[in-house]
């Protein structure tokens, strides 16, 4: 692991198909956890934490899109990672779009989970709106909200230390840093790339995510050639927590499939 100021952490595990993990914004390469458990026996698994969270460097300037998808691709090269599968989730799934669009040999098959594209201009507002209540109140200005958005009602109910673990670690976020990250993942727009990727793709999203709609994912899979659409019942924006499972067998079962 990188020890320089300018460090990006990251963990490898598994054996098989390299396969590249992207978290979202706010959390850390954690979250991807109880799929990587699933997975790191057909898989040899990498996962970062973003720049700005979890134990990697905090942002302290503007960045773009191509800082994130940057950072990636650094830790591909110090771990020798010619070429791997990639699956993103949330912001972690616009930076897989962005990665397969501007370095499409490094990459073979992708998964883009529970992410953005082709948003309205009220959708947009949204997130500006985010933006204001954190920068006016805090991390815990948003996360009541982002309970009732993320997780199903039963899921809430059932595993209510779960779910204040999660919120914990978004109250726990450096606030420049996320205002920064999220910034990214609010303004870019990469819907108008789509087309280029070639690469086999599977797009998932929960039926009831609010933020990552079933409309975003259809639209996804009509510009990106060849690609696959589940829209997953029942779920909303949170499923690599409520719904591990599910997702490491969609992973497996998509990665694994003869071309």
């Amino acid at each position: 692991m990188r020890t320089t100021d300018d460090l990006i952490h990251y963990s490898r595990e598994g054996t098989g198909d390299p396969l590249v993990l992207v978290h979202g914004v706010g959390a850390n390469l954690a979250s991807w956890d109880g799929v990587a458990e699933r997975l790191r026996g057909e898989f040899d698994i990498l996962r970062s934490d973003l720049r700005g969270h979890g134990e990697s460097a905090r942002i302290d300037n503007p960045i773009t899109i191509d800082t994130f998808a940057e950072d990636i691709l650094r830790v591909m090269d110090e771990q020798g990672v010619e070429s791997a599968h990639l699956a993103g989730f949330s912001l972690g799934g616009l930076i897989a779009q962005r990665l397969v669009v501007g370095w499409p040999d490094r990459f073979r098959r992708i998964v883009i989970l529970s992410a953005v594209a082709g948003r309205t201009p009220e959708e947009r507002a949204k997130v500006t709106d985010r933006l204001g209540m954190i920068r006016d109140g805090g991390m815990k200005a948003i996360t009541g909200a982002a309970r009732e958005r993320w997780f199903t009602e039963k899921f809430a109910r059932d595993n209510p230390d779960l779910i204040t673990r999660r919120i914990a670690e978004m109250e726990a976020a450096h606030v420049p840093s996320y205002l920064e990250a999220y910034r990214v993942f609010g303004q870019t727009e990469l819907v108008d790339t789509l087309h280029r990727i070639t690469h086999p793709a599977l797009i998932m999203t929960g039926e009831f995510d609010q933020g990552s709609n079933p409309r975003m994912a259809r639209t996804m899979h009509e510009l990106i050639d060849g690609s696959e659409l589940e829209i997953l019942p029942g779920l909303k924006h949170s499923v690599l927590l409520e719904a591990s499972d599910l997702i490491a067998e969609r992973i497996a079962a998509f990665l694994n499939k003869p071309l």
